[in-house]
């Protein structure tokens, strides 16, 4: 995506209304962690709170994000982008890096434990860039770890060195992806495979990485190409997701 067009995103999202606040935050006020527990007292004299309960398979498709959220050029993907095969399907000596590789190959950050999900893919044909966006339901415990564990990656894969399917070397690096303050827990990657196309010339994968918790629900989504990958771009697309995702969940306690 080019900063023009990343801007064009951004700018459309703030039209909106969907990035002016996180997720759970008012103006004036501290995000959720920020602010301090209501007292017993205080719940009771506020009544009964609805359990969370899990979204159903309709909810979570309902939470995704459409090519209407990001604008033209974006559509429908067509299928797998050609570089995920030809650059993510990799190997490298560092049990880390190796995982992150896996995982991301095989769009399962989470393994295969989601209770409840949805997936949607979203084509940039004009550079080559691609969005693959999961709604996941699992256990919080669950998701906190592999959070964590994907926090230690710039430190463990700051640098490494990854070989493809058929042969050829890739220099890898991770990098943090700053974020808004939004649900309960999250955290960006920013994984860059360079090397050379099959006619010598240097190519640079550069993918987004991001997952965010809200209560038992989680979104997660790649965003990558390429081409020029915004970093604002990424943060707007986690934005709007987590505010549907939360709209949808909103809802659902309504209906009980």
């Amino acid at each position: 995506m080019t900063r023009t067009r990343s801007r064009v995103l951004v700018a459309s999202l703030l039209a909106a209304g969907v990035l002016t606040g996180a997720v759970g935050c008012t103006a004036g006020e501290p995000p959720l962690e920020a602010q301090a527990p209501a007292s017993p007292a205080a719940k009771a004299s506020a009544g009964a709170v609805p359990a969370p309960r899990a979204l159903t398979q309709e909810q979570a498709r309902a939470a995704l994000i459409t090519p209407g959220d990001l604008g033209e050029p974006w559509g429908a993907t067509q299928g797998a982008a050609t570089w995920r095969d030809g650059v993510l399907k990799a190997n490298t000596d560092a049990p880390d890096c190796r995982r992150l590789l896996e995982a991301l190959y095989t769009d399962d950050l989470f393994g295969k434990e989601a209770r409840t999900s949805a997936v949607t893919g979203l084509d940039d044909p004009l550079d080559q860039a691609q969005l693959r966006y999961q709604v996941l339901a699992l256990d919080p415990g669950d998701v906190d770890r592999t959070l964590a564990w994907m926090k230690t990656l710039p430190k463990k894969c700051g640098t490494f060195t990854a070989v493809t399917e058929h042969g050829a070397v890739r220099s890898g690096q991770v990098t943090e992806t700053a974020l808004p303050a939004i649900g309960d827990a999250r955290q960006g990657l920013r994984v860059t495979l360079a090397g050379e196309a099959a006619g010598g010339e240097p190519t640079v994968l550069t993918l987004d990485v991001v997952a965010v918790r809200l209560g038992d629900d989680t979104i997660t989504f790649t965003h990558g190409g390429l081409g020029e990958i915004s970093a604002d771009a990424t943060s707007a697309v986690a934005q709007v997701g987590l505010s549907r995702l939360d709209g949808i969940k909103k809802q659902g306690r309504v209906q009980v």
